[in-house]
């Protein structure tokens, strides 16, 4: 059940490691298969319909839309009460609520499901439309307390979103220590964002001890499990050496995969490595293509990249009005560029002013 968004607690710090460093996304390299994102919760497939009950040997035997009869026809069956629904496990009414946004017909059936079939998926979606305010009023104290009935049951999501809210705080006091166990329980039965969020612990070194080679470690099982943040953060590992062997081949695969799933971080890396042919072959239109789309998702890296190949006229035909666009955009975020402003100074009042606008009609569309 792909439900909990709370991963983006501790994300701000996975990428400080390698703050200077640009990202990137775009095609995989030679035949190497690009690594999924962590997949949504499936829906097993519905049962087919079970055949008609077979009628008394006295009762004429139905057609496929049998018509009333004119003599007095038998009981109708009773329609079956919520809790039969969910006795068929190839039914997961609550979480089809859920995706259709009907939230309140969400809350009902999980609560009904919860209290008579005891499901811990049901209890973390409890806990989810308690954290969240979804059909019913926000409560951190219930969605803690669905959550952590639903951990005791086993159920790994709840274990993760227990975890984060006791590292927060909400719901009840900040306990670092129970949040530790519960991330590495998670992380121990497959939760990929628990194995990420407890790798950047054991890279903060105030939860835990610092330790970089099992933060890798954490990562690699997140990354398998195509989580895209932890894959952007191993290929910084690699790229550097921390934790693990140096490996540029490997960096720029793990790159590529988060590309893939949309990390605008790894979009620019993958896009320099794809540009300078570094650990993968040289492809600068797909490293322009991805500059482009890093660019829109407002990467000032990405946008001052891509000013420079426009600019140039390197990797891509030249075009210095839509260049300096860029370039001004970058630089309004933070990412100046000397060079650039040297070059800006050299052009055209007219294509200056032309530049100015479309930078400004962009920052405009872009804060909307």
């Amino acid at each position: 059940m792909k439900l909990l968004r709370l991963i983006s607690l501790l994300a701000g710090f996975s990428m400080t490691m390698s703050a200077a460093s640009a990202q990137i996304s775009l095609t995989p390299p030679a035949a190497q298969p690009p690594a999924s994102p962590p997949a949504a919760k499936k829906e097993a497939p519905k049962p087919k319909a079970p055949p008609a009950a077979k009628q008394p040997a006295a009762t004429p035997k139905p057609t496929a839309t049998p018509k009333p009869a004119a003599t007095p026809t038998p009981s109708p069956t009773p329609a079956p009460s919520p809790t039969a629904a969910f006795e068929d496990p190839n039914v997961d009414l609550v979480y089809g609520a859920y995706q259709r946004g009907m939230y309140k017909t969400t809350f009902d059936l999980a609560t009904t499901r919860a209290q008579y079939n005891g499901d811990p998926k049901a209890m973390t979606m409890l806990g989810e439309l308690y954290a969240n305010g979804l059909g019913i009023k926000r409560d951190y104290a219930k969605a803690a307390d669905w959550y952590q009935r639903a951990a005791d049951a086993g159920d790994r999501e709840a274990m993760f979103a227990l975890a984060m809210m006791r590292l927060s705080g909400r719901g009840g006091p900040t306990n670092r220590e129970q949040a530790v166990k519960l991330l590495a329980s998670a992380a121990k039965l497959g939760n990929a964002k628990a194995a990420y969020n407890l790798a950047l612990l054991y890279l903060d070194g105030n939860t835990l001890p610092q330790d970089v080679r099992r933060a890798a470690e954490l990562l690699r099982l997140a990354a398998d499990a195509g989580n895209p943040e932890a894959q952007y953060a191993l290929a910084t590992f690699y790229k550097e050496g921390t934790g693990v062997p140096k490996d540029i081949d490997k960096a720029v695969r793990l790159l590529q995969a988060a590309s893939l799933a949309d990390n605008v971080d790894a979009e620019v890396e993958y896009a320099i490595a794809l540009y300078n042919g570094t650990g993968t072959p040289r492809n600068q239109a797909a490293a322009v293509a991805l500059l482009r789309k890093a660019a829109r998702q407002n990467s000032p890296i990405a946008q001052n990249r891509l000013a420079r190949v426009l600019v140039t006229g390197q990797g891509a035909p030249m075009d210095k009005i839509e260049g300096f666009k860029w370039h001004i955009v970058a630089k309004t975020a933070g990412k100046g560029d000397p060079e650039l402003d040297e070059r800006f100074s050299e052009i055209s009042p007219e294509d200056r002013a032309k530049a100015q606008e479309a930078a400004k009609k962009w920052i405009g569309t872009a804060s909307k």
